[in-house]
């Protein structure tokens, strides 16, 4: 696979809970849980399961920092 996004975490997925039309796929990168909302086509052409292997893909143009 090749792709541009520099920020690729590879993990297991832990969970995978389905809505109506969007899915919460958490994916635990070394003991950090990162969720990702994708629609449920996206898991099931995926084959999506709890214990599998897989990878966050993390693109964006912005992060944003906040403090209290």
């Amino acid at each position: 696979m090749k792709i541009s996004a520099r920020n690729v975490l590879k993990g297991k997925i832990v969970d995978v809970v389905k809505g109506a039309t969007t899915a919460h796929v958490r994916i635990d990168v070394g003991g950090t849980i990162v969720t990702a909302s994708i629609t449920n086509e996206a898991v099931a052409d995926l084959g999506l399961e709890k214990g599998m292997s897989a990878s966050a893909v993390i693109k964006a143009s912005d992060v944003m920092v906040a403090v209290d």
